[in-house]
C-alpha cells in the first residue's frame, strides 16, 4: 500500500459591474488578515506555494503544537508525544505573554510576537515559492544571551492509519527510521548542516541555512536536534529546505522572504478577484468575502502542486494521503474560473501522466474494448487503491473533459486542441464503451454495477443514475465538440451512445437517484443522507438536452425540504447554492453558500465537522467556483452578478479577471 511518507517538524469576461472604479485589492485582502492571540489545536497558521506548505502554532514555528511540514512529493511532521492527549494540548498554554500574530495575506508574512521570560520575541515565518524551503527569523534579547534557539524533531509514520489530524507521525517508535547529522565541507551553497531521515527505504533530506550556528543530537535514543546561534547579535536568520536529494544551495532568508512578498502580491493583483463587499448592505456580504479571500489564499497554499490534493490538503493527513480523482473538480476546477491557469496546469497534468496506466486499467484489466478508465483513489503512480467503491464510482470519468473545455475557452489554440487531444479521446472512447445497449429498451444504460455519487445505493441494483446520466450526456457533447474545432472525425460510437442513452429517471414528476427507485425514497434514510447530487442537474451542470429545468427546477425544491441537510457537508453546500442561483433564486443561493452547518473558522479553514476531520479543502473549492459562477455569470446568463441579489436587494458585486462558467 502506497501512502505518503514524512519529513520534518519544525473565453475570459472581463467585468466591471459596477461602472466605478477598479477594486483596491490590497486593502481588501488585508482587511481580512487573520490574527491570534492563542494557538489553536485543530488549525494551524501557513505559508506554504502549493506545493509546500508549513504550518505554525502561535509562536509561528512549531514550538507548543505538533503541526505538519507538507509537500506534494512527501511531509513529515510533528505528533503527540507518547502519553500525552489533546486535552493536554488544549489545556499547556506555555510561558507566554503578551502573545499576538497575524497573518498578511497579501505578502505570505506570519509575524508572532510574545513575551517570555521576561523579554520580548518576534518570529518571521516565510515560504519560498520556488523550492521547499521556509525562512525564519527570530528577533529577541534572549537569542543575544543564547538561551533561545529551535529544535528539529523527526517522528515515525507508516501511513497505516485512514486519518491522521490534527497531528500525523509517531515519536514513540523512534527504533523503526533513522536520521543522521552531517555537518562541514562538502555540503552545498549556504548549507551549514543537513539532516538524512530515513523511513524504510525513503530516505528526506533536511538542508539548514543561514546565520552562524552550533548543532547537535540531543539523544541517539530520539531524532531531536537543537541548534543554538553562536552570533553576537539578537536575531537569528534561518531557511530550512525540504528535498529528496541533497541540494546544491538552499536560499538566503532574504531571498525566501522576497520570493513570499513578491509572488503573493502577484497572485492577488494579476488574477481574478471579486468584491462583493464594497457597497453591499446585507450584513451577510462581509462574511462571504472573508471565506471568499481567506480560500483564495488557503488555495494558493494547499492545492497547486504538481498532483492533485489530499481532501486535507497539506495541513494534515486524511484517507491515507491519497488523492481522490472524482473531488478533482471540486479541488481545481476554481482555478479555471480565476484564471489561475499557472497553478492549474500542475495538477491536471496528472491526466496526460496517467493515460496509459487507465488505459491498461480499462482494457487489460477490466476487459473493456477501448478507452481509459480513470481510477478514483490514486497516488502519484496512478494505481487505483483496492476496494469495492474505487472500482464501482464513475462520476470522476468526464472531469477531464470539463477540464480541457475550460482551458480551450481560455486559451482559444489549436495547441491546447491537440494537447488534451488523445485524453480527451480515450476518455470519450471508455464512456462510450462503458454504456451498454440494452436490447429490450434499445437503448444505452449506464450499469449495473456501479455506485452513485453520494455511495450509499447497492450497486447491484443501480442503472441510469440520473446525474451520472446528464453527465455523460454533457461529457460526449464536449468531446464530440473538440473533434469538430479539430476537424477530426467523431467517433460514431460517440454519437450512437450520447444520442440514445437512456432518459434521466422520472418518478412522479420529479428526477429519481437511479432508475427503478420507488418514489417512497424520498423518506428513505438510506438515500437521503448524503451529497444531494440531484441538485446538480441544473446548477453545477450546464443545461443539458436530456434534463429538463423545469423538473430540474422542481427536483431541488423537493431536496430543500425532504433531504437530511443536516448530514449535507463541504461542497453540497456551493452545490446547492449553484443550483439555486441557476434557478433564479438568488437569495437562497447566498443562504447556502453562508449556511449555519457550511463553516470555516477564523483563518478560514473549512470545517469538516461530523464526517470527517478538518480542514475538507473540497468545500474551499467548491465555494470560489459557486462565487465565480454566481458573480461573472455562466453560459446563457445576460445580466451582471446573475447568481447574487440585486443591489435593490442589498447586493453590490465587482468582478475582474473572471471567466464564466458553462
Amino acid at each position: 500500500m502506497k501512502s505518503r511518507p514524512v519529513h520534518l517538524a519544525v473565453s475570459l469576461l472581463l467585468l466591471s459591474i459596477s461602472a466605478i472604479a477598479a477594486i483596491d485589492r490590497h486593502a481588501l485582502v488585508s482587511r481580512f488578515n487573520p490574527t491570534r492571540n492563542a494557538s489553536n489545536p485543530i488549525t494551524p497558521m501557513q505559508v506554504g506555494n502549493g506545493a509546500f506548505a508549513f504550518g505554525a502554532d502561535v509562536t509561528g514555528l512549531q514550538t507548543f503544537l505538533p503541526f505538519a511540514i507538507m509537500s506534494s512529493w512527501g511531509w513529515k511532521n510533528d505528533s503527540l508525544p507518547p502519553g500525552k492527549t489533546i486535552e493536554d494540548v488544549e489545556n499547556y498554554k506555555g510561558d507566554l505573554t503578551n502573545v499576538q500574530q497575524e497573518l498578511d495575506l497579501w505578502t505570505g508574512t506570519i509575524t508572532s510576537s510574545f513575551t517570555f521570560q521576561g523579554e520580548n520575541v518576534i518570529v518571521q515565518t516565510y515560504s519560498a515559492q520556488s523550492t521547499s524551503t521556509i525562512g525564519i527569523k527570530i528577533d529577541s534579547p534572549l537569542v543575544k544571551s543564547g538561551r533561545m534557539g529551535i529544535f528539529l524533531d523527526f517522528p515515525w509514520n507508516d501511513g497505516s492509519a485512514k486519518f491522521s489530524a490534527p497531528f500525523v507521525g509517531v515519536f514513540s517508535a523512534t527504533s523503526n527510521h533513522t536520521s543522521v547529522l552531517r555537518t562541514g565541507g562538502g555540503l552545498g551553497r549556504n548549507v551549514e548542516a543537513e539532516i538524512s531521515h530515513s523511513l524504510v527505504n525513503s530516505t528526506f533530506i533536511t538542508s539548514i541555512g543561514g546565520d552562524k550556528f552550533t548543532i547537535s543530537r540531543n539523544s541517539h535514543a530520539a531524532h531531536r536536534y537543537t541548534l543554538r546561534p553562536t552570533g553576537n547579535g539578537p536575531s537569528l536568520s534561518l531557511s530550512i529546505a525540504y528535498s529528496l536529494d541533497s541540494p546544491k544551495s538552499v536560499l538566503p532568508f532574504k531571498s525566501v522572504a522576497n520570493e513570499s512578498k513578491s509572488l503573493w502580491a502577484k497572485y492577488w493583483s494579476a488574477s481574478g478577484f471579486i468584491d462583493v463587499l464594497t457597497g453591499s448592505t446585507d450584513i451577510r456580504a462581509h462574511e462571504l468575502q472573508r471565506r471568499i479571500i481567506l480560500s483564495r489564499y488557503l488555495m494558493r497554499v494547499n492545492e497547486a502542486g504538481d498532483t492533485p490534493p489530499q481532501e486535507s490538503g497539506l495541513v494534515n493527513n486524511g484517507w491515507y494521503g491519497k488523492f481522490h480523482m472524482e473531488m478533482v473538480f471540486w479541488h481545481l476546477a476554481h482555478w479555471a474560473l480565476w484564471n489561475n491557469w499557472d497553478l492549474l496546469d500542475r495538477p491536471i497534468s496528472v491526466y496526460a501522466l496517467f493515460l496509459t496506466s487507465s488505459i491498461q486499467r480499462a482494457q487489460l484489466q477490466e476487459r473493456y474494448h477501448s478507452g481509459a478508465r480513470w481510477s478514483k483513489m490514486t497516488d502519484p503512480s496512478g494505481r487505483s487503491a483496492p476496494g469495492e467503491i474505487n472500482e464501482l464510482l464513475i462520476w470522476q470519468q468526464p472531469h477531464p473533459l470539463v477540464f480541457a473545455e475550460y482551458e480551450y475557452r481560455a486559451k482559444k489554440s489549436k495547441a491546447t486542441l491537440l494537447k488534451w487531444l488523445n485524453v480527451v479521446n480515450e476518455t470519450a472512447n471508455w464512456m462510450a464503451d462503458f454504456a451498454w445497449f440494452n436490447a429490450s429498451t434499445e437503448l444505452y444504460d449506464l450499469g449495473p454495477p456501479m455506485y452513485v455519487v453520494s455511495e450509499d445505493t447497492s450497486p447491484n441494483v443501480t442503472r441510469n443514475p440520473a446525474f451520472e446520466l446528464a453527465y455523460w450526456r454533457h461529457g460526449l457533447d464536449l468531446a464530440e465538440t473538440w473533434m469538430e474545432r479539430l476537424q477530426a472525425p467523431i467517433p460514431k460510437v460517440w454519437t450512437e451512445v450520447r444520442q440514445n442513452l437512456a432518459p434521466v429517471p422520472i418518478e412522479n414528476g420529479l428526477y429519481a437517484v437511479y432508475e427503478g427507485l420507488e418514489d417512497t425514497f424520498w423518506t428513505d434514510p438510506a438515500y437521503i443522507n448524503d451529497h444531494p447530487s440531484l441538485v446538480g442537474l441544473h446548477g453545477w451542470l450546464p443545461p443539458i438536452t436530456n434534463v429538463s429545468s423545469e423538473i430540474a427546477k422542481a427536483t431541488a425544491d423537493k431536496v430543500y425540504t425532504s433531504w437530511n441537510i443536516s448530514n449535507c457537508w463541504g461542497w453540497d453546500f456551493p452545490m446547492l447554492a449553484m443550483s439555486a442561483a441557476r434557478n433564479g433564486e438568488q437569495d437562497k443561493a447566498v443562504d447556502w453558500l453562508l449556511h449555519p452547518l457550511f463553516e470555516f473558522d477564523d483563518i478560514g479553514m473549512p470545517i469538516g465537522g461530523v464526517r470527517v476531520p478538518t480542514p475538507y479543502f473540497p468545500g474551499s473549492g467548491a465555494l470560489l467556483y459557486a462565487v465565480a459562477m454566481m458573480a461573472a455569470g455562466w453560459d446563457g446568463s445576460n445580466t451582471a452578478a446573475p447568481g447574487f441579489p440585486t443591489s435593490e436587494n442589498g447586493w453590490n458585486v465587482r468582478v475582474e479577471g473572471i471567466h464564466r462558467a458553462m
